[in-house]
């Protein structure tokens, strides 16, 4: 999913879930790619425990969907700048000699119907197989990788995951044992993201009237899921927590942290107040576009997407008042190198 544009990871960045055994010579070398709406992102890794650990890794932000809601095919540009993205991809992914991969396509490529050529052309120019997935293993792959950050005591959740060019939802029975599966109950994928929302508004100059037509948008399209599942319920009962991945959720939290740069440490598992998402988009929709543009944690490829994605948080926040989000940097790549993992 893009989902919106996460914060960037940096080549080389290393995260050890578990620590590795003494004497462990991992050989196997995994590779999860993520080709959304907005940004392509690389993650290769090898096993740590019953973890793993990131010997490399790439982020760009390429707006593959940019346009494709308004013509139904993927710009000349735009596959263009995808293409060179790709092509790093490729070279880190022979560099680091990976013996199993896994590369996916999302919400632009479900739309766009010359998206198989692309397809076609990636794979003769760069040597990567891309698979369209279908909304709903988009999703089951975003709760496999953010299922560690669930707060087992809380038996229902909201899983969200606002994207480029869609929005996923997941709602979820999470049992208590801490090894047992979240069960999928219902999702729900809406035709709402970043790039796609944005293209109906100027996301360089939104008023306070457009903002409120953003989010009067999106929780409409929010209350079939509501009514099929009476969410709202278990919330006044206490029963649910709402977890968030995505760029929107992570671009916030850093702001909300006042970190001078991103830091993917400081916000992995952070949790924002509805009251602090509140105040930091509130803030940015009283930002001109270029101080958004010089904000650290937002900058020019940012600046007129951040705004969409806080009116889709906004909205559901709104629909479902559970009170806090918790947020994660993890999510889709992850839970295809853990497929990954358990198929070999």
């Amino acid at each position: 999913m893009d989902r919106a544009a996460t914060a960037p990871i940096d080549a080389g960045t290393k995260a050890v879930p578990d620590e590795i055994p003494i004497g462990y010579v991992p050989r196997e070398v995994y590779a999860a790619l993520d080709l959304g709406t907005n940004n392509c992102r690389l993650l290769v890794a090898r096993r740590a425990g019953r973890g793993f650990r990131v010997v490399d890794a790439f982020s760009r932000i390429v707006r593959l969907g940019e346009g494709v809601a308004q013509s139904g095919r993927l710009s000349q540009a735009a596959m263009d700048r995808t293409l060179a993205a790709l092509a790093v991809c490729a070279e880190k992914m022979t560099r680091r000699k990976v013996t199993h991969a896994r590369a996916v396509a999302t919400e632009a490529c479900r739309r766009a119907e010359n998206c198989e050529q692309f397809l076609d052309r990636v794979r003769a120019e760069t040597g990567i197989p891309i698979e369209i997935i279908a909304s709903d293993e988009e999703a089951r792959l975003v709760v496999v990788g953010c299922a560690p950050l669930l707060d087992r005591r809380t038996p229902y959740a909201i899983v969200l995951d606002i994207g480029g060019g869609s929005t996923e939802l997941v709602w979820l029975s999470v049992p208590h044992e801490p090894r047992a599966a979240p069960q999928v109950l219902d999702y729900v994928s809406l035709p709402y993201g970043v790039v796609t929302l944005n293209d109906g508004y100027d996301g360089r100059a939104v008023t306070d009237e457009i903002y409120a037509a953003m989010v009067s948008e999106v929780r409409a399209a929010l209350a079939a899921f509501e009514r099929a599942n009476g969410i709202a319920g278990r919330i006044a009962a206490s029963e649910v927590q709402m977890l968030g991945s995505s760029g929107t959720l992570t671009t916030l939290a850093a702001i909300h942290l006042q970190l001078p740069r991103y830091s993917r440490i400081a916000v992995d598992g952070s949790s924002l107040s509805f009251a602090e998402v509140a105040a930091v988009s509130r803030g940015l929709l009283g930002m001109g576009y270029a101080e958004r543009v010089a904000h650290p944690c937002i900058g020019a490829e940012r600046a007129d997407l951040v705004l969409a994605g806080c009116a889709i948080l906004e909205a559901i926040c709104t629909l479902w008042p559970v009170g806090n989000v918790r947020v994660a940097d993890r999510g889709l790549r992850e839970g295809i190198l853990h497929g990954l993992f358990a198929a070999h």
